[in-house]
């Protein structure tokens, strides 16, 4: 069942019991009134309509990613306008059936009505939160479940002997041909171990760490391809402010060498790219080859994981795709909104 279908079958079901207990009380206090049913009728339809409007306001306006500083002021102003508003819309349905009073206008009455409705709107507000609240609560969790899972893999990955083999294989090559590289092969290969082995404690991390690392890990791959392997960046200087999942910019770089430039004979190049612009950041992934047919992210280990990734922690904010640039590239583009730590976006 989708989300809206869920929220309209609470709305309907909620207002609907609201409606039933309102008649129920009147009958055993008063007597079954036919008159009473259709008003309490109309009022179930305005709240269902008036409701609906303050959730697209909250929505509209952001509210759910609001501080509580920020957002029960604005709640407790709309919602008693809404509290007002429907006193007002039932004088209104009282003057046209020739039933309204004198006492129906006095100041008490109308402050009493209105503060009465205002706590029905007020408990419609902290189910709608809380439901929110839980299901994001529930992303979060996904969210950690899957970057567990991916991180840990990728460790599994990176651990390899094969891997490790080629690297040591690579660095024993420069000892005596050139020291001072091997030194600097070293600690890079010590970086990318380092950062794999602690990755998996965090939800996220800068950029600029995580391209710190894949750049300890090109440096290594260039020295086991040499001149068929050519690296690229060109990185926005406000690329520092963005943070991304951990591992995700070094699973598609590996990809793009794995099942690009290890294949072609002359080798090729690699790219990385940023761009920011609207609180957005675009990162871009080149690399030589050709992708044999349309790729379903949903196919392979690391795209899967990275398409997953993205959703749970930025929902649609976030855009992934891969594809044929022209005859001989393919571009694996990213983009991502600003958010800080706790998820939150930046204002």
């Amino acid at each position: 069942m989708t989300k809206t279908r869920i929220y309209w079958l609470c709305q309907l079901l909620g207002w609907g019991i609201y409606g039933f207990i309102q008649v129920f009380l009147y009958t055993i206090a008063q007597g079954f009134d036919p008159d009473q049913v259709i008003g309490v009728l109309y009022q179930v339809i305005y709240f269902i309509a008036t409701t609906h409007f303050l959730r697209s306001i909250i929505i509209r306006r952001g509210w759910l990613n609001l501080r509580l500083s920020y957002l029960i002021p604005r709640l407790l102003i709309t919602t008693f306008l809404l509290s007002g508003l429907n006193y007002g819309y039932l004088l209104i349905i009282e003057y046209i059936n020739n039933s309204i009073s004198r006492q129906d206008l006095m100041f008490l009455t109308v402050l009493i009505n209105t503060l009465g409705y205002w706590v029905v709107y007020f408990i419609w507000v902290i189910f709608y939160f809380t439901f929110h609240y839980v299901e994001r609560y529930n992303k979060s969790l996904k969210a950690e479940t899957a970057a567990r899972e991916v991180e840990l893999k990728n460790l599994k990955a990176q651990l390899n002997p094969h891997f490790i083999f080629n690297a040591l294989n690579s660095i024993r090559a420069l000892v005596d041909e050139n020291p001072r590289k091997s030194k600097e092969s070293i600690t890079q290969l010590s970086h990318i171990l380092r950062n794999s082995l602690m990755s998996d404690r965090k939800k996220m991390i800068p950029f600029m760490d995580e391209l710190k690392t894949v750049m300890d890990y090109l440096a290594l791959e260039s020295i086991r391809y040499e001149e068929r392997l050519v690296t690229k960046f060109d990185i926005d200087r406000n690329s520092g402010k963005f943070m991304i999942p951990p591992l995700m910019l070094q699973t598609l770089v590996e990809n793009g060498i794995k099942h690009g430039i290890s294949n072609l004979k002359h080798g090729g190049e690699i790219s990385i790219t940023t761009i920011v612009k609207r609180k957005q950041l675009l990162l871009q992934i080149r690399n030589t080859g050709q992708l044999t047919k349309a790729i379903d992210v949903k196919e392979g280990f690391g795209l899967a994981n990275t398409s997953k990734r993205l959703e749970l922690i930025f929902g649609e904010a976030a855009k992934f795709e891969i594809k044929n640039e022209n005859k001989n590239t393919v571009l694996t583009s990213i983009t991502l909104p600003a958010i800080d730590y706790s998820m939150r976006e930046i204002d």
